[in-house]
């Protein structure tokens, strides 16, 4: 399984409140609570998936959230209440795969944007197209593109994390990740640092998306 491409890997240590719901409003698998560890991971071909799925849930107690196969990537998040079992999992995808976790991508941010006091009609538009909370008017909104698009629900974590915001929509497959938050503009400032931060320390491959976009 040397040819597959890993895309994204990323561990998260406590699912945010926000987060796991989100997951468990468009996941199509078994759902997350909050607190729980998890695992999202991206590889290509898309259809490779499904042998990480199998390698995971035969060799650890984990339970699988979402697996999606589009037409280029496979995605697929693990939970499970002990970071150990997650971690194991991870761990046995990795070595079927014969990879490492730095064989991931680095993530790359195409933009992120903030935009304060938000016109209703505004609003209106984001609230019709996202499946977490709402934004109001005069709230700020915040947009983050980042490739591979699986990094997306990492970042959105560590902005939930570090800051009291309304999580209103993740796009996690894809070409590219896309995360949409709401709240006043100092949270949104601390959310979108942390997002930024948290994404910085991933380590892994070069993203030759960044070259493109110098």
């Amino acid at each position: 399984m040397a040819d597959v491409e890993l895309r994204t890997y990323t561990f998260i240590d406590i699912l945010q409140p926000q987060v796991a719901s989100f997951i468990a409003t468009v996941a199509q698998g078994y759902l997350p609570r909050e607190g729980q560890a998890a695992l999202f991971l991206e590889v290509g071909p898309g259809i490779a998936i499904n042998r990480a799925t199998d390698v995971a849930l035969k060799r650890a107690d984990v339970t699988p959230g979402m697996q999606i196969v589009s037409r280029a990537y496979g995605v697929l998040e693990l939970h499970a209440d002990d970071q150990g079992d997650v971690r194991a999992a991870g761990r046995a995808i990795l070595d079927s795969l014969e990879l490492e976790e730095t064989s991931r991508l680095e993530p790359f941010v195409l933009t992120d944007e903030a935009i304060t006091g938000c016109d209703a009609y505004h609003t209106m538009l984001i609230n019709r197209m996202r499946h977490g909370d709402m934004i109001l008017k005069g709230e700020t909104l915040y947009t983050m593109e980042v490739h591979p698009a699986g990094y997306a629900m990492f970042a959105a974590n560590e902005a939930e994390k570090a800051a009291r915001i309304k999580v209103l929509e993740i796009r996690a497959f894809g070409a590219f990740g896309r995360i949409y938050l709401g709240g006043s503009e100092a949270e949104i400032d601390r959310a979108a640092a942390a997002a930024r931060a948290g994404l910085a320390a991933i380590e892994g491959r070069k993203n030759a998306a960044a070259e493109k976009h110098l």
